[in-house]
């Protein structure tokens, strides 16, 4: 179970972010398809109602954000400034990386709850998106899983790091599936200018 957790956000920003540009080529191509005045075919585009797909679109990449910000911290890619910090003995920067960790885990857990406050408020409503008529709990769904999968995120990495000292980094030099640094040919040749 753990490790389908360890790839939650992967899974869903891969899906959302597929999906949402599927959809928005979709939209556009039936939007310039329906503008060409080819007899017959013009007249069955324009039946054809993709009002809805840019509302979608917006809600699918806000789930992508804050299930994106939980794969940050988790990868530790979320931003962070941490050049002080860095430059303290080692006791005390250990202190206040715990600290930022924890901090971190209460602000998502307290938007988190307050985000399923609303929710759960809102769904006791009529209240549905202009366009798609989804209701508005569902949309707003993403603030309580997104915040506390967040906060479970800042949790494990407060605990990994207090059982070995390790923080989660990125190194933005490397890609992923690529072993050996690539090499990049001298395009001059010897004794040209550079």
């Amino acid at each position: 179970m753990l490790k389908l957790l360890d790839r939650l956000e992967e899974v869903l920003i891969t899906v959302l972010m597929g999906a949402a540009t599927l959809l928005i080529f979709v939209a556009v191509a039936h939007r310039y398809a329906a503008g060409m005045s080819i007899p017959g075919v013009q007249d069955a585009l324009l039946k054809i109602d993709m009002s809805w797909a840019q509302e979608l679109c917006i809600y699918m990449f806000v789930w992508m954000a804050k299930f994106g910000a939980a794969y940050g911290v988790r990868t530790g890619i979320h931003v962070g400034v941490d050049v002080m910090i860095n430059r303290l003995p080692p006791g005390t920067r250990r202190f206040y990386v715990l600290f930022g960790l924890l901090a971190g885990a209460t602000f998502t857990g307290i938007v988190g709850t307050l985000g399923a406050t609303f929710t759960w408020d809102i769904a006791h409503t009529d209240s549905v998106s202009p366009d798609l008529e989804l209701p508005k709990w569902i949309v707003y769904l993403c603030i309580p899983l997104g915040s506390y999968l967040m906060c479970f995120r800042f949790l494990q990495v407060a605990w990994s790091f207090w059982r070995t000292g390790e923080l989660p980094h990125h190194d933005v030099a490397h890609v992923e599936g690529i072993d050996a640094p690539a090499v990049v040919p001298d395009l001059h040749p010897a004794g040209g200018t550079k």
